[in-house]
């Protein structure tokens, strides 16, 4: 039950091969890259969809109007009150629902710029780890310059790593203020 408690858990091993550290960061990378491109992804078909509800409140909208120009017509008070407020609603979700397609397309716009970014960080490594491979075999060994490079890059990882989990954490932060706004409403 409690056997794996005072276990240190083991660094993980880092490779000796200098080839094989630009391998694991570029593998790194590209597992980051895909998870930007997923996360963009997602906010793009969630504009797709918050698109088509500006469409539908807008219609929406415009048919209380006749049908609240109708009732004024007849002189259905009653009819008159109920539409106004189904119209403040509807407006009150056209309002917010713009504002989720503005937030969308602008953190969509981010997350394509940080995927193209990857894709050239991913791909200047390759060209360097190339010519890492090839001062290797022309000349047989990898300076030191080269693994404080390594780890200016994994500290680049952490970095990027935080700062997708702060993002992560604003985004939940922001689900849970829009479910306690739809309580309170």
């Amino acid at each position: 039950m409690f056997f794996g408690l005072w276990k240190r858990k083991k660094e993980p091993r880092r490779p000796v091969d200098p080839l094989a550290a630009f391998d694991e960061l570029i593998e790194n990378l590209e597992r980051q890259a895909g998870e930007v491109r997923k996360s963009a992804a997602t906010l793009l078909a969630l504009k797709g969809d918050l698109t088509r509800s500006v469409d539908r409140y807008t219609r929406r909208i415009e048919d209380i109007a006749e049908r609240r120009a109708t009732a004024q017509l007849r002189g259905d008070s009653h009819a008159v009150t109920v539409l106004a407020r189904d119209k403040a609603q509807a407006d009150a979700l056209l309002v917010s629902t713009r504002e989720s397609l503005e937030r969308a397309d602008s953190d969509g716009k981010l997350l394509l710029e940080a995927a193209a970014d990857l894709g050239e960080r991913v791909a200047e490594l390759r060209r360097e780890r190339e010519s890492a491979s090839a001062r290797l075999t022309v000349g047989g060994i990898v300076t030191d310059a080269l693994r404080e490079r390594v780890a200016r890059y994994e500290q680049a990882l952490v970095v990027d790593a935080a700062r997708d989990e702060v993002e992560r954490a604003h985004a939940l932060a922001e689900i849970y203020r829009e479910e306690r706004r739809e309580q309170g409403d």
